[in-house]
C-alpha cells in the first residue's frame, strides 16, 4: 500500500497519520530517534507493509505483470491499490477524501518542530502537487510514479509501468476488492502513549 492507504489506516490522531507516512522519508535510525508520539504510527506502517508483502491475493497482482515491469511490480501494485481505494474512496469513508487529505498536510505543520529539518521541503511539495489526493486518475499516477522514479539509485520506467494498469485494470481492481477488508480486519490495536493524540507542537 501506499501513502494514501497508509494514512487512511491509521488511528484518529494527526501524529499517529504522519507517523505512517514518515518511514518512508527516513532511515532506520532516524526513526527511532523521533518523539515517542511518532512511533506507533510508525510501527503501523511497518505492520502494513509485512502483511501487504505476503497476502496471496497482492502476489497474484504481482504476477500478472509482464516483463519489463515484473521486477518493479511490487512497487507498481502499492501505487495502483491507493488508486483503487482512492477511485471507490466513499466506499470506505464518509469523509471526503479532500477534506481528509487536506487534514493529513495540515498536521505537518503542526509537527515541523518535532521532525527532520530536510522533510520540510517535501512536505511542502507533497501539498502544493497535492500527492495523495492525485492518485485518483492516470495523469495523478503518472506524475506519482515519476516522482519514484527519481528516488531509485538505478533508473527506472515507473510511468511506463501504467500500461499493464490499463491492461489488467479490471482484475486488478477485483484484487483490490478482495484484499483491502482483509487487511483493515486484521489491523491490530494500536498502543498510544498517554495524550500524544492531542499534544500540539511547541509554536
Amino acid at each position: 500500500m501506499n501513502w494514501l492507504a497508509h494514512a487512511f489506516l491509521s488511528e484518529d490522531s494527526p501524529a499517529f497519520r504522519l507517523g505512517n507516512l514518515l518511514p518512508d522519508f527516513l532511515s532506520a535510525s532516524e526513526l527511532a530517534a523521533l518523539d515517542p508520539l511518532f512511533q506507533p504510527g510508525i510501527r503501523r506502517h511497518h505492520w502494513i507493509d509485512r502483511f501487504t508483502d505476503r497476502h496471496p491475493v497482492v502476489r497474484n497482482s504481482v504476477r500478472r505483470f509482464a516483463s519489463p515491469y515484473r521486477r518493479v511490480a511490487p512497487v507498481l501494485v502499492d501505487v495502483f491499490y491507493d488508486h483503487f481505494l482512492s477511485a471507490a474512496w466513499s466506499e470506505h469513508s464518509r469523509q471526503p477524501l479532500s477534506e481528509f487529505v487536506g487534514e493529513i498536510y495540515q498536521s505537518f505543520a503542526r509537527y515541523q518542530t518535532r521532525l527532520p529539518p530536510r522533510l520540510g521541503p517535501v512536505w511542502e511539495r507533497m501539498q502544493s502537487e497535492d500527492w495523495l489526493g492525485a492518485y485518483q486518475d492516470f495523469s495523478g499516477l503518472a506524475r506519482a510514479l515519476s516522482r519514484m522514479e527519481r528516488r531509485l539509485r538505478r533508473r527506472v520506467d515507473l510511468a511506463g509501468g501504467l500500461v499493464e494498469l490499463r491492461r489488467h485494470y479490471a482484475a486488478l481492481a477485483d484484487d483490490f476488492r478482495r484484499f483491502f477488508p482483509e487487511l483493515r480486519a486484521a489491523l491490530p490495536p494500536a498502543i498510544i502513549p498517554d495524550n500524544s493524540a492531542s499534544r500540539p507542537a511547541s509554536p
